[in-house]
């Protein structure tokens, strides 16, 4: 069992990322169990649980919250967060805000680098896991970093490197 839980993949994330989770979590557990609970209550009073669709309804999102919650919590459990004073301005790392340019595309795309939980390319915000990530991980400005994809080889220089304020 102990290896098992020290074998456990740490999970990167910045202070942004943990202050979200433990806000999700602390919602979930105060608020939504709450109104759930109001909801089964309801339910009950009406009486045959056998065809009500509305305790039924309310199992299911309670069921929802608690795999939710533990997922959070093991997440938390994992984290590793990385430290402000961890984050350079001058090499790509976990909590660096950076300006590419996509040679293949002519465009310059900005991206934050963050823990694999917290990425979300229509927020902007890139994985370190990511086989971009991965790769731009601790290149400096000015440097093209090629990278081996499935669609194919891709080419990015990196124009700006700074410190995320979030």
């Amino acid at each position: 069992m102990a290896e098992e839980q020290t074998a456990a993949k740490k999970n990167v994330m910045t202070y942004a990322g943990l202050k979200k989770y433990e806000d999700e979590l602390h919602n979930l557990k105060v608020v939504r169990r709450k109104d759930v609970a109001q909801k089964l209550k309801e339910a009950r009073e009406q009486g045959d649980l056998s065809e009500n669709a509305e305790y039924d309804a309310a199992k299911d999102e309670q069921r929802e919250i608690e795999e939710r919650i533990s997922v959070i919590e093991e997440m938390l459990k994992n984290a590793e967060v990385v430290a402000d004073d961890d984050i350079s301005g001058d090499k790509v790392s976990v909590g660096s805000k950076i300006v590419i340019h996509d040679i293949e595309f002519d465009e310059d795309v900005e991206y934050k680098i963050v823990g694999s939980s917290e990425a979300s390319i229509l927020e902007g915000k890139l994985s370190n896991e990511s086989i971009v990530g991965k790769a731009l991980i601790g290149h400096k400005v000015g440097e093209t970093v090629k990278v081996a994809a499935p669609a194919g080889e891709s080419s990015y220089k990196i124009l700006k490197i700074e410190r995320s304020e979030d």
